[in-house]
């Protein structure tokens, strides 16, 4: 038996410009929710496993750290790699998320929301200069994604991956404290339009997909018939909440 090739590294499928516009759309985002929270709602849990909307947005800001600061990258990235092959784990995303939540523990929530607003620009344009050559080139670990280890290229990582990630964790917090997210067709919308097309080149089967909202769309016109909330369709393919079917396709945010 021939054995499969592995497939190539994965890249963004969105052009820099656009990706570098919904970043910085989605750092304001996060920046208003964040101020606005009410200091009862810091200590709620949310969908990720032991976390508050403080945990959670203490790992939001690490990860606006790395990309903001070049020995906060090197000095995180170093550290929970180191920490994931003493513990003999296959990949070290957990290490460096938990890394980030403890770094960031110490600060008040106004130090953290301050840190946040003064950051987030020094990220987009961090995540902005980095050079071609360096974007199409493969990230050194690979990822698990859906229980497989594929390969990225740091263009996935830096265009798509860290802004979805700030938009989940957005919608987390929301669901946490019972708040709407207020999606819009003109941000939120070309995210999911993003994501609808990876979750279909992953699964590779025919569909119709409907998603209902103002982020919502249609796409498809034969095969397994899905209609649900926009919103809702990614909490599933991120692994929150039931999914089965085409919907049990696991997408990175």
């Amino acid at each position: 038996m021939t054995a499969q090739a592995a497939p190539p590294p994965r890249l963004p499928r969105i052009e820099r410009a656009l990706a570098m516009r919904l970043a910085e759309a989605e750092y304001a985002r996060c920046a208003d929710l964040l101020a606005g929270l009410e200091p009862q709602q810091w200590s709620a849990p949310t969908a990720n496993t032991g976390w508050t909307v403080r945990d959670t947005a203490g790992h939001m800001l690490g990860m606006v750290q790395v990309m903001s600061s070049l020995p906060q990258l090197l000095g995180q990235m170093s550290t929970s790699m180191r920490q994931a092959r003493k513990a003999k784990a296959p990949v070290s995303i957990d290490f460096l998320t938990a890394l980030q939540v403890r770094r960031n523990a110490g600060l008040t929530t106004a130090e953290l929301v301050q840190h946040w607003r003064e950051l987030t620009p020094k990220a987009v344009r961090g995540r902005r200069r980095l050079p071609g050559l360096l974007l199409r080139r493969t990230l050194p670990e690979a990822q698990l994604v859906g229980g497989r280890l594929e390969r990225w290229t740091f263009g996935y990582l830096t265009d798509i991956i860290l802004t979805r990630d700030c938009f989940m964790h957005r919608l987390d917090i929301c669901a946490a404290i019972g708040l709407d997210p207020q999606p819009a067709a003109e941000h939120d919308g070309l995210l999911i339009d993003d994501i609808v097309h990876e979750w279909a080149g992953r699964h590779g089967h025919p569909y119709t997909l409907e998603l209902t909202g103002p982020a919502g769309g249609a796409w498809g016109t034969d095969g397994e018939r899905i209609t649900l909330d926009a919103l809702d369709f990614c909490r599933r393919l991120s692994g929150r909440g039931e999914a089965t079917g085409l919907l049990a396709t696991a997408v990175p945010f």
